[in-house]
């Protein structure tokens, strides 16, 4: 449900990625299923001025973040073009260490890496065909590719984020994503998320 709410958002709205689509993944490696605590949550669109897909609005409460626990969000977005298959997502991930970002490779679908279509994701979690889940479907809003142009909003919505599985070499820090949505070769969007991530 981690990696579906972070792609289904993150299309909807026509921005990148909160954190990154796998983050639910069943690992084969070394995890830890732990509790979790994500405080200092900022972000900001980092596209050229004419971009495309834009993220307006994001609200997310409590501060810190709870995992597992309740979170409550908000957002808005537009976008000026349709967002069709092959949808590419580039993420980076970056890690504060003694005082300098470190980039974290991509390990398992989970780091910097690229994701060729994430249209393909969304269908593998949630079949086409298949009603949007909660909220997304009350306020009808897409979870399947071709995002038409135009404006999206998801009103405060009450979300329950389950125990997650942590691979073991994501420890506690403060860390920065950048994710950029492109398609043939253009750039759709851009977002950068910073965070502090602290486990238990």
């Amino acid at each position: 449900m981690r990696r579906y709410l972070v792609l289904a958002v993150t299309l909807s709205l026509a921005a990148a990625c909160f954190i990154m689509p796998a983050t639910c993944k069943s690992y084969s490696r070394k995890t830890r299923r732990t509790n979790a605590k994500i405080s200092g949550f900022d972000w900001k669109n980092c596209g050229q001025p004419d971009a495309p897909a834009v993220l307006k609005t994001l609200a997310l409460s409590p501060d810190p973040i709870t995992i597992p626990g309740d979170l409550t969000a908000a957002a808005s977005g537009s976008t000026s073009v349709e967002l069709a298959s092959p949808l590419a997502v580039n993420v980076t991930l970056e890690k504060e260490v003694a005082g300098f970002w470190v980039k974290i490779p991509c390990v398992e679908e989970l780091g910097s890496c690229h994701y060729p279509d994430a249209c393909d994701l969304l269908d593998q979690l949630v079949p086409p065909g298949q009603d949007c889940p909660e909220p997304l479907h009350t306020y009808g809003l897409p979870c399947h590719c071709p995002f038409k142009a135009g404006s999206y909003s998801l009103p405060q919505s009450d979300f329950y984020l389950p125990y997650m599985d942590l691979p073991y070499w994501l420890t506690n820090g403060n860390y920065r994503v950048q994710g950029v949505l492109g398609s043939q070769g253009k750039e759709l969007g851009c977002l950068k998320v910073a965070l502090s991530l602290h486990s238990e």
